[in-house]
């Protein structure tokens, strides 16, 4: 079974193919070094995740998934006189060009319910989910890699 297709349609199919991708590409924009997630001992039930995001342009980190966990929020931990808080953060503005650093004792994402143990070496992949200032969404997948301590830079 053969298709035809004209040279004029296959232009224009694959003109709006990267007018599609680049505009994706171009709200995408956020890069993610340096992830990893905290491995579990057997039946615990919450872990951390950690990175470095910087973004090309103004966005807002809006909400991070995981296969791996029921609930995965953004949290910020604080120090209020001898007790250790934590809350959930609904978004978490990022600034152009500025490297934002999500680390045990700040800001970091906490996944809860875990669905298993995570073992030193798995991955954990983690989708975050941002909303740019004119209104539009987007993802950035990332994989975690499980370990006891940050891996060196």
């Amino acid at each position: 079974m053969s298709i035809a297709v004209s040279n004029r349609r296959l232009a224009r199919i694959a003109a709006a193919l990267l007018i599609l991708g680049a505009a994706s590409a171009v709200h995408a924009q956020v890069r993610v070094d340096g992830a990893w997630a905290r491995a579990t001992v057997p039946s615990q039930s919450a872990t951390g995740a950690f990175m470095r995001l910087t973004a090309d342009k103004d966005v807002v980190l809006t909400g991070v998934s995981s296969p791996v966990a029921r609930v995965v929020e953004v949290h910020e931990m604080s120090m209020d006189k001898d007790i250790m808080r934590m809350r959930a953060v609904d978004q978490l503005p990022l600034k152009a060009g500025q490297t934002n650093e999500l680390k045990s004792g700040g800001l970091h994402i906490m996944m809860m319910g875990l669905k298993k143990q995570i073992k030193v070496g798995e991955v954990v992949p983690l989708t975050l989910s941002f909303k740019a200032a004119d209104g539009r969404v987007s993802t950035v997948e990332a994989n975690a890699m499980a370990s006891f301590a940050p891996p060196e830079r």
